[in-house]
């Protein structure tokens, strides 16, 4: 069991769950020879900021992937109904001002943005929790259920979060200003064992997404544009694209890549 071991300033977790409606045993699914899981951590070790990574998980299979990859990682509660929830039982073992929620669905996360959102949160003490944004290039994408979108105010501040085309476009197209959410969050310390706290809030449980629970309770949510656009792995397609993005760019799983 991990133990405290010092503060530090920027702890990355990894929550990877086994279990998944869409696509079962998902952080050990194989892209170019590498567990996904892997080769999230790998990329994740390799962001200048990060003080720590820690994959959090409620599988024993995940957790000797990881270590016999010579990464770190912990057992957390199998009763965790999310990721921010299994963040937070590592949050409270391993003590840091800012924690990063890297998804371990996110095989080619670009080292450069996880040190975009530890740097947004250093430069604004008043920021509970930031996110990564990126452009949506085409509208079969912003009409994807599967790929989140946000709308920004005019400071880059998150206004919603939505499965459905935003912002609509009433004279057709696709905006100019559409968004594509990247499942990578940072929250300062107090404000992550506060939100870990609170029931799912009515919006969330519609569109089933967590972060809406900031915002329906009255925080900020900060949206960083991503220095290149990543691949999310939520079913069997994405999967294949991963495998194929792997076999072009990254064969050794040492190297991130993008879509």
């Amino acid at each position: 069991m991990l133990t405290d071991a010092g503060d530090a300033d920027v702890v990355a977790v990894i929550p990877a769950r086994f279990g998944s409606t869409r696509l079962g045993g998902k952080p050990l699914a194989d892209i170019g020879g590498v567990p996904m899981v892997v080769r999230v951590w790998r990329n994740a070790r390799r962001a200048r900021l990060l003080n720590r990574v820690i994959v959090a998980t409620d599988d024993p299979r995940i957790l000797e992937a990881v270590r016999v990859a010579g990464g770190e990682a912990m057992m957390t509660s199998p009763a965790h109904p999310s990721g921010t929830d299994r963040v937070a039982e590592v949050a409270a073992l391993v003590a840091a001002p800012i924690y990063l929620n890297v998804q371990g669905d996110l095989p080619f996360i670009e080292p450069a943005d996880l040190d975009s959102l530890a740097r947004a949160m250093s430069a604004d003490p008043g920021l509970e929790m930031a996110t990564l944004a990126t452009p949506i290039s085409n509208e079969s994408q912003w009409r994807d259920p599967n790929a989140v979108k946000v709308v920004c105010d005019s400071r880059g501040r998150a206004l919603y979060f939505s499965r459905s085309p935003i912002p609509f476009a009433r004279d057709g197209g696709l905006p100019k200003t559409a968004l594509r959410h990247i499942g990578v969050y940072a929250y300062r310390r107090d404000f992550l064992f506060r939100f870990a706290t609170l029931e799912p809030s009515p919006l969330e449980q519609v569109e089933k997404l967590e972060q809406l629970r900031a915002l329906e309770n009255g925080w900020r949510i900060g949206v960083i544009p991503t220095a290149v656009p990543s691949l999310e792995v939520d079913c069997e397609v994405d999967l294949a694209r991963a495998r194929e993005l792997a076999a072009q760019n990254d064969p050794s799983g040492e190297q991130s890549g993008s879509e």
